[in-house]
Order: structure tokens, then C-alpha cells, then sequence
């Protein structure tokens, strides 16, 4: 009797522990505003460069100025509303700008964690290929 009591004991911890892990998981869990990747960006950054930023469907991102001369490349991801990127070129770290969902043809005012403003387009989606 003892056994079953134990038995019956533990399962119904074991069950209500995964329900209470499962509840929490999902309540951690924040869906993006939008999803970064497959999109791509014109801005003027603040050297004057008229510039096109494509994101990749698996984050890979891709700068060039309006002339195709490659500017910067590395990976993308989102981090709750922040669209933050790494450089493969700089050793400057993750860099994160605010975001919002933007339609093609919208712009928006974004800012890094270094303080720096952008004014950023989203337009049709056009892959970018590395220099060869």
C-alpha cells in the first residue's frame, strides 16, 4: 500500500512539476515584434553612405553602399524588440537598435546601445551575395 502511495505521489509531482515548467516556458517566451530575417534595409549612415542591409533567412546579414561596394557582413538576431548584429569585419561586439513592425515602403527612427540614430526604409527583400 505504501508503494502505491509513493507511486502515485511521485507521478503526481513529476506531472504538475513539467506543467509548471511548460506554463513558465511559455510565459518567458516573447514572439518578436517582427522577424528580421528575409528582410532588407536602405539608410544614410552618418558618414553620408547610402547603404542596403539584407538579412538572410538564417540571420546572415549583408551591408552594401547603393554602389555594391560591400561594406560589412556577419550574423543578425533579435533579441525581444532589439535588432542586434555582429560584425565578422569589426571587433566593436554585438550591436543592438530598437525596431518596430515596419511594412515595406515604412521607415523608422531606430537607436543602438551606443546612442547612435538611424533612419531606416524597409524595401523588397533582395539578396546579397559576398565579393567574390
Amino acid at each position: 500500500m505504501r508503494l502505491t502511495i509513493y507511486l502515485a505521489a511521485a507521478l503526481a509531482l513529476s506531472g504538475s512539476s513539467s506543467l509548471a515548467a511548460a506554463k513558465a516556458a511559455t510565459a518567458v517566451a516573447k514572439p518578436a515584434a517582427f522577424e528580421l530575417n528575409g528582410t532588407t534595409w536602405t539608410f544614410t549612415d552618418k558618414k553620408g553612405v547610402k547603404s542596403r542591409l539584407s538579412v538572410n533567412a538564417d540571420g546572415n546579414y549583408i551591408t552594401q553602399g547603393v554602389d555594391g561596394k560591400h561594406l560589412d557582413h556577419g550574423m543578425s538576431v533579435m533579441k525581444d524588440d532589439k535588432a542586434c548584429f555582429t560584425s565578422a569585419m569589426t571587433k566593436d561586439g554585438e550591436i543592438c537598435w530598437t525596431t518596430k513592425p515596419v511594412n515595406v515602403g515604412q521607415s523608422m527612427h531606430t537607436v543602438n546601445n551606443k546612442g547612435e540614430k538611424l533612419v531606416v526604409t524597409r524595401v523588397d527583400y533582395t539578396p546579397l551575395e559576398m565579393p567574390k
